[in-house]
Order: C-alpha cells, then sequence, then structure tokens
C-alpha cells in the first residue's frame, strides 16, 4: 500500500482502548505542531485475551483506517498488539509503524548501570516476553524481572491513583521485584503513567522508571526528522479522536489520561 503524504499530514495512533492515550499525551507534548489521529478500538477490548491472528486481523484493520486519513507515520500505543502486529503492519504500507517495545527497551538498556531490568505489565504483555526479547537482544548481560500488575488498570481508569488502595496494590504487586536489585523499570502498560507517583513512592526514589510511551514519541521525532517529515507550522496541531464504542465514563477517563479537554470524541466502524 504506497500512501501520499505530507510534512502537513497527521500521525496516526491506535490502541485498543484508551490506554494509549498516555502516549499520544507524550507526543502532544514533545512536537506540538503535529497533527495527530487517535484510534481507540474500544469495542473490541481487551486485545490482551485474543489470539496472536485476532490481534493481527484488529491491528490490520485500525491500519487501514488511519491510512485512510492519509498520515505520515502510525504508533501501536498498545503494548499487546506492538508485541505481535509491527513487523505484519510494516510490510503491507510504506508509512512508518512504530510500536512502542523497542524504544521502551532500548532505553531500559542504556539506563542501567548493573544491568538488572525489570518490566511490569498485564498478564498478555509479560507472557508475550516481548520485552525480556528486546532486552536481551541489545543487552546480553541482562537480566530480566517481570511482574503482572492487571489491577493497576482498573486503578488508572477509576482514578485511584494515589490514595490508600493504589499503595497497598502496589505495595503487594512490587514487594518481589523490588527486592530483585533492579536498577531500571519498565511501565509496560500504557495505563501505568497514570499511576507513577505511587509506583515510584512504593519501589524508592533510586529506581529508575522507564515510560515506553515518552520514549516512542522521542522516536516519532526521530523517524520524522530523518524523512524530512517534520510539521513546520507555527500553530498548534489538531487533535481528532475516534473510537469504536463508547464504554462508560469514556470521556472523563479520557480527559485524565490526556490532562487536557476533549470537545469532541467520533464513533466509527472499522468493519
Amino acid at each position: 500500500m504506497k500512501q501520499k503524504f505530507t510534512s502537513r499530514s497527521p500521525i496516526g495512533v491506535f490502541d485498543s482502548g484508551i490506554g494509549g492515550l498516555t502516549v499520544a499525551k507524550s507526543i502532544f507534548r514533545l512536537l506540538p505542531n503535529e497533527n495527530i489521529i487517535y484510534l481507540g478500538d474500544s469495542a473490541r477490548l481487551p486485545y490482551g485475551t485474543k489470539s496472536k491472528e485476532t490481534i493481527i486481523l484488529y491491528s490490520i484493520e485500525c491500519l487501514k483506517f488511519l491510512l485512510k486519513k492519509k498520515v505520515k507515520l502510525i504508533v501501536i500505543a498498545c503494548n499487546t498488539s506492538s508485541a505481535i502486529s509491527v513487523p505484519f503492519l510494516s510490510k503491507i504500507t510504506t508509512v512508518p509503524v512504530l510500536g512502542v517495545i523497542n524504544p521502551g527497551a532500548s532505553a531500559a538498556t542504556q539506563t542501567t548501570k548493573n544491568h538488572k531490568i525489570g518490566v511490569i505489565g498485564t498478564r498478555a504483555t509479560i507472557n508475550s516476553e516481548a520485552y525480556q526479547k528486546q532486552i536481551k537482544k541489545l543487552d546480553k548481560k541482562a537480566k530480566v524481572f517481570s511482574q503482572n500488575c492487571s489491577l493497576f488498570v482498573q486503578l488508572a481508569e477509576d482514578g485511584w491513583t494515589d490514595n490508600e488502595i493504589a499503595e497497598l496494590t502496589a505495595k503487594e504487586y512490587l514487594t518481589d521485584i523490588k527486592k530483585s536489585g533492579i536498577d531500571t523499570m519498565i511501565l509496560g502498560c500504557t495505563h501505568y503513567p497514570i499511576l507513577r507517583d505511587t509506583i515510584q513512592k512504593t519501589m524508592g526514589a533510586k529506581i529508575n522508571l522507564i515510560d515506553p510511551g515518552e520514549e516512542t514519541a522521542k522516536e516519532v521525532k526521530k523517524v520524522l526528522s530523518e524523512r524530512n517529515l517534520l510539521n513546520k507550522q507555527k500553530k498548534n496541531g489538531y487533535h481528532k479522536f475516534f473510537v469504536t464504542d463508547f464504554p462508560v465514563n469514556f470521556k472523563s477517563i479520557s480527559e485524565r489520561f490526556l490532562g487536557k479537554k476533549i470537545s469532541e470524541i467520533k464513533k466509527v466502524k472499522l468493519t
């Protein structure tokens, strides 16, 4: 699929729901002049419980939607889809496709001093071993310690990010990984940056927390710069939001994740 686009063309971002908005927020912050189109496939979340074949199919459908919007680059702001779909999507379009796994793993290996790296994420992401494999590829000496922290997703969506329940949950999940001696830890789910302060408090100030969303935003800037596709307009870019369903409290949760008001969210069909 050959696409026509210019530096003014938007960046496309997709996720299975709203977690990817933390990635979009990092892109907004780093590249305020860029136009961005966000697609949340909320009708079919979570992707993490689906088969590999289904995840690839859903990801292709999200890709096709964004390509129709004439995007110049696509970010898969979903750890599950990033772990599985990037190679497949890259084969069917000339538009650059970036996931969140590689930038996160790369930042962790560059940050660690003792080669002990923690990864926290949902069960699907941890079981995929995507971060573990990429870290080992980049640093043969690395020891990776993983922990499923699935309940963090609900805490983030409910806005329970810095209360006693959040702190107790973090302590329960993170006690063992804290004892492992890691000096760096990847927040391997797009919901987790919402709980960053509580996670940092639990792990201690000396532990370096890596947000793959922030690292992906840096990679977006690098790729666009290399291709001379950075938007040079002086004003802030537009941000458009599309979803495949409106779950309960979707708008208020989305605004909490983004840290700004959303004027309009449009519902669309992908098939």
